[in-house]
């Protein structure tokens, strides 16, 4: 045990030192500091009103009262209605000693009282701008999640049962699972979500036949081999974002999209993204558009004879896709059926809580770290999409790697969300500044190559699906990107979020849609006249597209005319960050 605890600590002190030391905007030190700054503002207005403050902690300490009186019947043998209740969907207090036992119920109710009179306290502070709003918001879900009774030892019924239990046994293994973390981390503390030997990619993951057709330095271009003897003319190209690997769209067989898609007579492709280093630093957003989409498009439409080709952009897969059609329209280029845009975004006015991440300051030393080592390390980025659900994302996974001291569960989706990828600091920085900070394609502010972009120009049929529950391209941010297209525009909504509201298979469909042929102006609007479909949007997808995908042709085999380079999921997908 001794031994155990001064090579952890050790490995911390390592850790703590290369996260604080490089000065970048998501280092321990800088997001304290600005979290003390941001609750210190709060705290100025409410001093200018000592009435309130008054008023508010005397709720506050009604409240307590209420909650001593109620626990103090229960350890009395009598019962007592609570004070206060988790909310639906909080899986945090499920074990049953949170409610049975007085004690646990005790600190529960304490944590649910405090939490939601601090949530309160910030609603009513008058005089603050809404960026600093927004970020105190932020900071306060971190810091409750945090501090919930459930992630310590003495205060969590599971934990106290599994250390009696195994005589302290699971403190010991979660302490080994830390230090495994510890040891396999970069700058910033990588905890593991799933057990990731338990899948390899090729094997049981991204799996879908087919071969690698083309490649350069950016991409490989995969083709699947069809499953149906005939496929519609008209090829389909898909665009993942390089922010992530693709295989998010290929995890297995029942959950492949791409799988879906190939059955259902399309010849489909899909751009497999390199995992940059510091060779490809100087990499442009503009690069990743020539070198990237238009460099496979044109594979594509070369393997299979089509004139043109339909297209799906992912994330920000689907913003290199908005910027690329606004380019081709303005150079008269229409080498597109149809676009396709999952969970994208090309208006960042409502992009959600990425948006507190970016202001100049941030911007300046997120520059500065990636120019030091020529690329963003993709665990950073993972951090920070983590730090968007904490309460999912982080803490559930401390508590059972190193409280409860068992491993993760097999999972393939947490094994894509660890799998991280690098991003050239050319290419990141002008999608933080150019897209985020600046929102320029949207304004019409924006030149790649020379030219001028206006998506209103962009006239062809578009498909635009978004996530109700989308925390990383809000439903409402891409309802009014797809507004500035100057063509026909079928907006779809599905249930759930950025990714489950995406892979949502109709074997097994966990959430709905809607549908809604009427224009209108804002996305409340939408909805309140839409359709609700039980079950998964794939099927109306499908038969979307192939009233852009033209007669039926003989299925076509993978690397026909191009030659095949090598077996899917090809090598890129491979390279670890």
């Amino acid at each position: 045990m001794l031994k155990l605890m001064e090579e952890g600590s050790k490995l911390l002190s390592d850790l703590l030192g290369r996260s604080n030391g490089n000065g970048g905007p998501y280092s321990m030190a800088s997001e304290t500091s600005e979290a003390i700054k941001l609750f210190s503002e709060v705290a100025q207005h409410w001093l200018t009103d000592p009435g309130k403050v008054t008023a508010t902690q005397s709720a506050l300490l009604r409240d307590y009262l209420q909650l001593a009186g109620a626990t103090a019947q229960r350890m009395g043998g009598a019962e007592a209605l609570p004070v206060a209740a988790p909310e639906a969907g909080d899986n945090r207090f499920n074990d049953p000693e949170w409610s049975r036992n007085p004690y646990f119920d005790f600190w529960k109710q304490a944590y649910l009282i405090t939490t939601r009179w601090l949530d309160q306290v910030l609603d009513e502070t008058e005089g603050l701008d809404e960026r600093t709003r927004q970020r105190a918001e932020f900071y306060l879900k971190q810091m409750a999640s945090a501090l919930s009774p459930t992630n310590f030892p003495v205060t969590n019924p599971v934990v106290l049962r599994e250390t009696l239990a195994s005589n302290g046994r699971n403190l010991l293994h979660g302490m080994a699972n830390f230090m495994h973390d510890l040891k396999k981390s970069g700058d910033v503390l990588s905890i593991s979500q799933t057990d990731v030997e338990a899948f390899e990619v090729g094997r049981n993951i991204a799996t879908s036949p087919g071969k690698v057709v083309f490649q350069n330095e950016l991409i490989q271009l995969i083709q699947y081999a069809p499953s149906t003897e005939s496929v519609h003319a008209t090829p389909l190209l898909i665009v993942p974002p390089w922010i992530n690997k693709f295989y998010i769209l290929d995890l297995g067989p029942q959950k492949s999209f791409i799988r879906y898609m190939v059955g259902k007579g399309f010849t489909v492709f899909i751009v497999s993204w390199v995992n940059p280093d510091a060779r490809l630093k100087d990499k442009t957003f503009e690069e990743y558009m020539t070198e990237g989409l238009l460099a496979a498009t044109d594979a594509v439409k070369r393997e299979t004879s089509s004139e043109k080709i339909n297209v799906i952009g992912y994330c920000v897969g689907g913003t290199l896709l908005g910027t690329t059609l606004a380019y081709l329209a303005a150079r008269g280029e229409e080498p597109f059926a149809s676009a396709t845009f999952f969970a994208a975004q090309v208006d960042f006015t409502k992009a959600g809580d990425l948006l507190l991440f970016i202001d100049d300051t941030q911007l300046k030393a997120l520059s500065e770290m990636m120019a030091e080592r020529g690329y963003l390390d993709g665990a950073r980025m993972a951090t920070v999409f983590n730090m968007l659900r904490p309460k999912d994302l982080i803490w559930p996974y401390i508590v059972n790697n190193y409280m409860l001291g068992k491993k993760p569960f097999p999972f393939d989706l947490l094994f894509w969300n660890q799998d991280s990828t690098r991003m050239t600091p050319a290419n990141h920085n002008f999608y933080l500044r150019e897209f985020y900070h600046e929102n320029k394609l949207a304004r019409g502010q924006m030149s790649i190559g020379g030219v001028k972009l206006d998506l209103g120009r962009v006239k062809l049929p578009i498909y635009e699906l978004c996530a109700k529950e989308d925390h990383i391209a809000p439903a409402k941010s891409v309802f009014i990107g797809s507004r500035l297209f100057g063509g026909p525009v079928t907006y779809v909504l599905a249930g759930s979020g950025h990714i489950a509201g995406v892979i949502n298979p109709p074997d097994k469909p966990k959430y709905q849609y809607w549908t809604n042929d009427k224009k209108a102006a804002t996305l409340e609007a939408w909805q309140e006249s839409a359709t609700e479909h039980p079950g998964s949007w794939w099927p109306h997808y499908a038969g979307w597209l192939a009233e852009h995908s033209g007669a039926k042709v003989p299925a076509r085999t993978p690397g026909a005319k191009l030659g095949a380079i090598e077996d899917a999921p090809g090598s890129y997908v491979k390279t670890k960050s």
